[in-house]
């Protein structure tokens, strides 16, 4: 079971001063060496940032980006001249070709970027209210992001040859830091419980189109 913890995660400036992003995931990985810099094309990444300062927003040629108000009220966000006003939960799809900037009419805001690559990949995120008597489940091409409350992950068990020992321990239960994400798998696919909200990221292959 993996778990991507955002206290662990580099800040990387914007080149206008704006904000700053941190990134969870990308395929393929940064070369290394690269101290955070997002000079390797990616096939898709998922990244949150914190923006401080109403300005552009950067270009993404060929890709196709989800972004999602994660903290703060409302990004009022502008693309290609119309304007989106985002409340918080909300996600919004459009292009990276966009000519795309960002106001804030309410103050500092943070969004949930997912950015893919057109014909490759197709990304989609929705948020999940939590429970604490049903696990969700998050299976491989997913990632689950904790956006607020208090929330704990454990491999779901594998399935049983025999039926369980009379005072067999359930698995270990991880606690979960706000904006810690859990990387998905099908074999003992990782089960959140808790109270508050989640962000699903879901990264799906396109299929090639037959010739």
């Amino acid at each position: 079971m993996q778990i991507i913890r955002y206290a662990e995660l580099n800040a990387t400036p914007w080149r206008n001063g704006g904000g700053v992003t941190r990134e969870l995931a990308r395929h393929p990985r940064a070369a290394s060496g690269q101290n955070g810099a997002d000079s390797t094309p990616s096939d898709w990444r998922i990244s949150i940032a914190e923006v401080a300062s109403a300005g552009p927003f950067s270009a993404f040629t060929g890709m196709d980006r989800v972004l999602t108000v994660i903290d703060g009220e409302l990004l009022l966000l502008s693309v290609d001249g119309a304007e989106h006003p985002l409340e918080k939960y909300r996600p919004f799809r459009f292009s990276g070709d966009a000519d795309s900037a960002g106001a804030l009419p309410t103050g500092d805001i943070m969004d949930l970027n997912v950015i893919t690559r057109n014909g490759a990949y197709r990304g989609y995120t929705s948020i999940v209210e939590l429970s604490k008597k049903r696990a969700y489940p998050l299976f491989a091409g997913q990632f689950g992001i904790l956006l607020q409350g208090q929330a704990s992950v454990s491999p779901a068990p594998a399935a049983p040859v025999e039926p369980p020992a009379a005072g067999a321990s359930a698995p270990e239960r991880i606690e979960l830091s706000r904006y810690d994400a859990v990387v998905g798998a099908d074999a003992q696919t990782p089960e959140v419980l808790g109270r508050g909200f989640l962000a699903v990221v879901s990264i799906d292959a396109v299929e090639a189109a037959a010739r």
